[in-house]
C-alpha cells in the first residue's frame, strides 16, 4: 500500500517540478541540473539533516530515500525504455561510419583510461571496471536537448554527437552483463562456468524476448490501432514494457535491461512516432523523479570532506574524455572545429552512470563513500555541461567558421528533403500519393488506422501510425524540410488543427487541404492553407439533382434549383479565393 509518507514525497516532487521547470526554462538552465539540486536540497543530507531541530521542515523535505525508491525505479525503467526507442537498425547503419568509428574508439579508450586512473588511485579492479564503464558514457538527454534548443541537431556537430551517443546507448546491454558477472565473482564464484552463467542466462533471455517479441508486438499494436483508441495503444505499450521488465526480473536479471529491450522492440515498429508523442508529457516527470532521488543520495557532508579529490576527479574526467573524443573524431577525418566542439560537448558523464552506480552499490561492488563520490563527480559534470557547450561553440568558431550546411539527422524519416507530408492516408491521401509516385516526388504519410498502416507498410510505402495534427509528429516528419504539406484528415477540427500546427512550426509552408465542404474550406483558408478544395460540392449537387428527378420534379425546376445551389457554393468559393489572395 502507498502510505501517507509516499504521497507526501510525491506531492513535494510535483510542487517542486511545477515551480522549478518554468523557472529553469526562463533562466535557460537544464532541468536535469534542477532536479539534481532539488534532491540534494530537500533530501536527507540537505534540509533533512535539521528536521529534528525544526519539525516543520519534515513537511517539505524528502527525508527518507527508501520511500521514493519504487517511483525512482519507475523512472529508471522509462529512462532505459526511451534509450531503446531512440535506437533503430536503419539509423545505426546509416551512421555506421561515426557510430562504429568515433563511438567505438571513444568508449573503448575512455573505459581503459578511466579504469587505469582509478586503479592508480588505489581502488580495486571491480570498482574500477564499473566506474570506468559508466563514466565513459555521456548524457544523451542533456546533449541532444542542447542541440535541439540551438536548432543544430541536423548540423555535422549534431549528427556526429548523435552517432557517438547511439553507440554509447548500445553499450547499455554489455555493461549490465558485466555488472552481473562481477556480482557473481564478488559472491565467491571462481569457476569460469559460474562467472559465465549470468552472461549466458542474460544472453538467452535477450534472444528469447527479441524473437518472441518480434512476432507478438506488431499484432498486439495493430489490434489496438484498429480500435482507433490512443488510450488502448498506450495501455498495450505499457503492458509490453512492464511484461518484459517483469520477465527479466523474474529471471534474476536487470529490469533496466528489460526496459531497454522493450524500447528496442517498439522502436522498430511503425507506431514509434505516436508512442513517443503520447509518452512525452510523462517522460520529463518520470526522469525528473529519477534525478531527484539521485540528488537525495548525495551526502553533502561526505562531498565536502572529499572536495579536493572530487573536483580533481571531475577535472580529470572532463580532460580525459575531451582529449579522447577529439582524437577519435580526428582519426575518422572529422573537421577540427567540429571535433573540438564534440570533445567538450560529450565530456560529461551520463544519466546511465547513476543507474549503474546505484546497481553496483546495491550489489556491494562499490563501497558507499566511493559511490557517493562517483555520483558527485557525475552530477557535477552534468551541471557544468551548458557551460562546456558554450565554451565548445566559441572554441569551434575560433578554429574556423562552423559548417552550417543544411543537413538532417540520418534517419529513415528525418533524412528526407523536399518531400511532401500527407496527413491522413485514406482514399484521397492514397490518390495524392499515387500522383506523387508517378512524378517521383518523395512523400511520407501518417494515419491513425492501424490496419491501413500495416497494409501500406507491408507494401513498402512510407506510411506511419500517428496523428498528423500533433506538432511532435510533424517535427518527426521533417516539416522544416518539406516541399509541401497535404491535409486529408477526415475530422474537420483535426484538419484545421494540423494546418495551424504546420504554420506555427514553419510560417512559409505550402499547405494544401481537402475540405469537407465550402464552409470547411473557408475555415481551412482562414487557418492559413494556401488552397482548400471542397471534395463534396459537385458530388452532392449531382446527387441532389438525381434525387429531385426521382421525386418526379420537372427537369427544368430541378435544374434551376441545382443551379441556385451551385451559385451559392461558387459564392463561398469566391470568398475563399479572396482570403487566399
Amino acid at each position: 500500500m502507498f502510505h501517507a509518507e509516499g504521497f507526501k514525497g510525491l506531492l513535494i516532487f510535483l510542487v517542486a517540478a511545477g515551480i522549478l521547470v518554468p523557472l529553469l526554462h526562463r533562466l535557460r538552465v537544464g532541468t536535469v541540473l534542477g532536479f539534481l539540486l532539488v534532491g540534494m536540497a530537500l533530501g536527507p543530507h540537505g534540509l533533512g539533516q535539521i528536521a529534528s531541530e525544526y519539525p516543520w521542515i519534515r513537511y517539505v523535505t524528502l527525508d527518507d530515500p527508501k520511500r521514493a525508491e519504487p517511483l525512482a525505479e519507475l523512472g529508471i525503467v522509462f529512462l532505459l525504455f526511451l534509450l531503446g526507442m531512440e535506437l533503430s537498425l536503419q539509423r545505426l547503419w546509416q551512421l555506421r561510419r561515426y557510430v562504429l568509428g568515433v563511438g567505438l574508439a571513444q568508449v573503448v579508450a575512455s573505459i581503459f583510461a578511466i579504469g587505469l586512473a582509478i586503479r592508480l588511485a588505489g581502488i580495486q579492479p571491480p570498482a574500477g571496471i564499473v566506474l570506468g564503464m559508466c563514466l565513459a558514457l555521456s548524457s544523451t538527454a542533456m546533449v541532444m536537448q542542447i542541440m535541439v534548443d540551438q536548432r543544430r541537431a541536423a548540423t555535422p556537430v549534431g549528427r556526429i554527437a548523435l552517432s557517438v551517443l547511439l553507440f554509447q546507448d548500445l553499450m547499455v546491454v554489455p555493461i549490465l552483463f558485466v555488472v552481473g558477472i562481477l556480482e557473481a565473482r564478488h559472491a565467491g564464484s571462481r569457476s569460469v562456468l559460474d562467472l559465465m552463467l549470468p552472461f549466458a542466462q542474460a544472453f538467452a533471455a535477450v534472444i528469447l524476448i527479441m524473437v518472441v517479441g518480434k512476432y507478438l508486438v506488431s499484432p498486439l499494436m495493430r489490434s489496438a490501432a484498429r480500435t482507433g483508441s490512443r488510450e488502448l495503444i498506450m495501455a498495450i505499450t505499457l503492458v509490453i514494457v512492464f511484461s518484459i521488465t517483469a520477465a527479466m526480473g523474474a529471471a534474476g536479471l536487470s529490469v533496466a535491461l528489460g526496459a531497454f529491450l522493450a524500447g528496442l522492440l517498439l522502436g522498430e515498429s511503425e507506431y514509434r512516432h505516436q508512442i513517443g508523442v503520447d509518452l512525452d508529457p510523462f517522460k520529463g516527470l518520470l526522469l525528473g523523479l529519477f534525478f531527484v532521488t539521485v540528488g537525495m543520495s548525495v551526502d553533502l557532508a561526505e562531498v565536502a570532506r572529499n572536495a579536493g579529490w572530487i573536483f580533481l576527479s571531475l577535472f580529470g574526467l572532463i580532460a580525459a574524455k575531451a582529449l579522447i573524443l577529439y582524437g577519435a573524431a580526428r582519426l575518422f577525418r572529422v573537421a577540427r572545429p567540429v571535433a573540438a566542439e564534440i570533445a567538450l560537448l560529450l565530456a560529461q558523464a551520463g544519466e546511465f552512470a547513476f543507474v549503474v552506480i546505484g546497481l553496483a552499490r546495491s550489489k556491494d561492488l562499490l563501497e558507499p563513500h566511493i559511490a557517493t563520490a562517483a555520483v558527485a563527480v557525475a552530477g557535477l559534470s552534468m551541471i557544468i555541461t551548458p557551460a562546456l557547450a558554450a565554451a565548445a561553440r566559441r572554441l569551434a568558431e575560433r578554429l574556423e567558421p562552423l559548417d552550417h550546411t543544411d543537413q538532417r539527422p540520418d534517419d529513415e524519416v528525418s533524412r528526407m528533403r523536399d518531400h511532401v507530408i500527407i496527413g491522413g492516408f485514406g482514399r484521397v491521401g492514397q490518390a495524392v500519393a499515387r500522383v506523387l509516385d508517378n512524378e517521383n516526388v518523395p512523400w511520407i504519410a501518417f494515419d491513425t488506422n492501424g490496419a491501413l498502416v500495416a497494409e501500406q507498410r507491408a507494401a513498402g510505402r512510407m506510411v506511419y501510425f500517428g496523428d498528423a495534427s500533433h506538432r511532435e509528429i510533424l517535427q518527426h516528419a521533417g516539416v522544416s524540410y518539406a516541399r509541401a504539406i497535404v491535409v486529408t484528415l477526415d475530422v474537420a477540427n483535426a484538419a484545421e488543427r494540423m494546418v495551424g500546427e504546420v504554420l506555427a512550426l514553419r510560417p512559409n509552408a505550402q499547405v494544401f487541404a481537402r475540405a469537407k465542404d465550402a464552409e470547411h474550406a473557408l475555415r481551412l483558408s482562414a487557418c492559413g492553407a494556401i488552397s482548400a478544395i471542397p471534395e463534396t460540392v459537385e458530388a452532392s449537387l449531382q446527387l441532389a439533382g438525381r434525387l429531385l428527378e426521382g421525386l418526379d420534379f420537372p427537369p427544368d425546376a430541378a435544374n434551376a434549383r441545382i443551379a441556385e445551389e451551385r451559385a451559392y457554393e461558387l459564392t463561398l468559393l469566391k470568398k475563399i479565393q479572396a482570403v487566399e489572395n
